[in-house]
């Protein structure tokens, strides 16, 4: 920990000393207390932009604070152009900040990394573009005190993790349920970056260790990159940092035990921002500082990993700009899909950890036995780190979908996302696969404005359906097929279904009075003997069914030509050739 404090204090004296007066950050005035209030920050970035020809500030969408989000970009050719920087093959890094305003350290660490790279104190690959949305949560940011995240230490004021409408934008990359969650994805799929970054920090247990660290889960990016991630890319940061005085240990997933037994790898599903990068073959990244260490030295190790990351594109860029091109490539041609990943505990790798040792000790409030650490008795051991996760469910991809125009929530999501839609240009009869929602569960509280769905279960039939004029078909020939099968697919646990996108079908239009569909059903049923057999032998398994003339009524019902077809027909289609 001394070597970490001293770290911490040579850089923060090191950016004192090289700092020109006009770019001295907030951060740094206050030896290293504060970090600026929202206007300032901007106000900031703005005079870079205009004292530096390489660095632009643009206005890229709205937010639900009813301001514009910022991207600011440095860019040495000047293009300030993604499809220049596609076209030239250069590495394109987006650093994204404050999507929890509470947890403001890659404000400050972004702030005196630009500062630096346009001084000459900080060196990028010649090829490479880097990207920073200063503040992403604006109406977090603005709603600004000393108290809402309790435990933390430093800095004397900071944001809120609720944006301006209580939203955590840290669960809305799926759904975008705000204007700042569809910016952001107009954002990253206009610039598509090839290395994603979200600043955070994190509670949890106490340890040594400033820096931990969620990479995106490398079985879910699959293709080259996955292997890279986690063969090459990761090792290298975290024995980068170690040399760097602030030696990193994975996210400490430890909930309900002792980060001595070790703990698996977060999975950073699409609602995350790692994991909707992940969607679109990006390597992405969640810094987690631990919110208990002092606020200068969570912002020195901010900015320590970002030297590790250009000591690693010094190395690598090419190299990165290459595999995410192949893979990007190789989707659009993938046929199988891996969706609901589970952690296998089967295998797994050790991590150098240094810790606290914990202990109970009575309670002053209640009395009663309570957890603590005991910074007095650090220790130094090596646990089993769980990082692999295998699919549940495997999909296969269709030829392409179809979606009745009537559904322009959804499609306008896929627009949003960078997905190719064609509208037929007339009425139609196609053959397509139809899911029928079977079952499923439905959370009892609410999440992110949402009862999310879980578990589940379809049954599938071949029909031909009309679709008229208007109506769009998604080709499943696209970079965006992997973000494609996990909206579409009502099985996934990140769908637009588990989002409730599609829950009017739940809900039956029609019905029947009981007293006038009896006659109905009898005489249905004496035209189809077989599924009077079926009803008796229902009924002979299921003895509520068979002492419940209603529920009887209601199983015909649900068998016959007067059942409406849409209830519970899900109405995504798919084209399988």
């Amino acid at each position: 920990m001394k070597k970490i404090l001293l770290l911490s204090l040579c850089l923060f004296g090191g950016l004192m000393a090289y700092g020109q007066k006009t770019y001295l950050t907030q951060f740094e005035k206050s030896a290293g207390k504060q970090t600026p209030v929202y206007d300032d920050v901007i106000t900031y970035f703005a005079e870079l932009a205009a004292d530096f020809e390489q660095v632009k500030m643009v206005e890229m969408g709205t937010t639900d604070a009813g301001l514009p989000l910022h991207v600011v970009i440095y860019d040495p050719s000047g293009e300030f152009d993604p499809k220049v920087w596609h076209q030239k093959e250069q590495l394109i890094v987006y650093i994204n900040n404050a999507i929890h305003p509470g947890e403001p350290d890659g404000i400050d660490a972004s702030m005196m990394l630009l500062r630096d790279i346009l001084l000459g104190k900080q060196n990028l690959p010649e090829k490479t573009v880097l990207a920073i949305t200063p503040v992403y949560n604006i109406g977090g940011h603005l709603n600004r005190g000393a108290h809402s995240r309790v435990n933390q230490n430093g800095p004397e004021e900071f944001g809120f993790r609720g944006n301006a409408r209580s939203y955590d934008l840290n669960r809305d990359f799926i759904k975008a349920d705000t204007k700042n969650a569809r910016s952001f994805q107009q954002i990253f799929n206009w610039m598509k970056p090839h290395v994603f970054i979200d600043t955070h920090v994190s509670n949890g247990a106490d340890y040594q260790h400033v820096m931990t660290l969620i990479s995106t889960q490398h079985n879910r990016l699959g293709g080259q990159l996955g292997d890279y991630l986690q063969r090459e890319m990761n090792p290298f940061l975290y024995a980068d940092m170690k040399n760097r005085n602030f030696p990193m240990i994975p996210y400490v997933n430890a909930y309900g035990s002792g980060p001595e037994n070790g703990w698996p790898q977060f999975k950073d599903i699409g609602r995350y921002s790692s994991g909707y990068a992940a969607l679109f073959k990006t390597l992405s990244f969640m810094p987690e500082t631990h919110m208990l260490k002092p606020y200068d030295q969570r912002v020195a190790s901010t900015y320590a990993l970002f030297e590790s990351f250009i000591s690693l594109f010094h190395r690598d860029a090419s190299k990165i700009v290459a595999m995410v091109k192949a893979d990007r490539a190789a989707v659009s041609n993938q046929n199988s899909f891996g969706l609901n990943h589970s952690s296998d505990r089967s295998t797994f790798q050790m991590m150098e950890f240094h810790g606290y040792e914990s202990g109970q000790k009575p309670s002053e409030i209640s009395g009663l036995p309570r957890l603590y650490y005991d910074r007095n008795k650090p220790y130094s051991i090596e646990i089993k780190f769980y990082d692999t996760y295998k699919p549940t469910l495997t999909i296969d991809k269709p030829k392409a979908y179809v979606i009745p125009q009537g559904w322009h929530n959804v499609i306008d999501n896929l627009r949003r996302n960078g997905v190719s839609v064609e509208e037929l240009k007339k009425d139609s009869t196609m053959s397509v696969s139809v899911y029928h929602i079977k079952d499923f569960q439905t959370a009892q509280r609410p999440f992110e404005g949402h009862y999310l769905h879980s578990r589940v279960a379809v049954d599938k039939s071949s029909e031909m359906m009309y679709f008229r004029k208007g109506d769009v078909i998604v080709h499943m020939n696209q970079e965006a097929n992997n973000y494609l099968v996990e909206v579409l697919e009502p099985e996934g646990e990140d769908s637009f279904f588990a989002w409730n996108f599609f829950d009017t079908i739940l809900q039956s239009k029609e019905g029947y009075s009981a007293y006038v569909f009896e006659d109905l059903a009898a005489e249905f049923l004496s035209k189809n003997p077989q599924l009077k057999s079926e009803l008796e032998a229902a009924k002979a398994a299921d003895e509520t069914l068979a002492n419940s003339g209603s529920a009887q009524l209601r199983w015909v019902y649900e068998r016959s030509p007067w059942k409406e077809k849409e209830h519970n027909r899900y109405p995504v289609y798919r084209v399988e050739n």
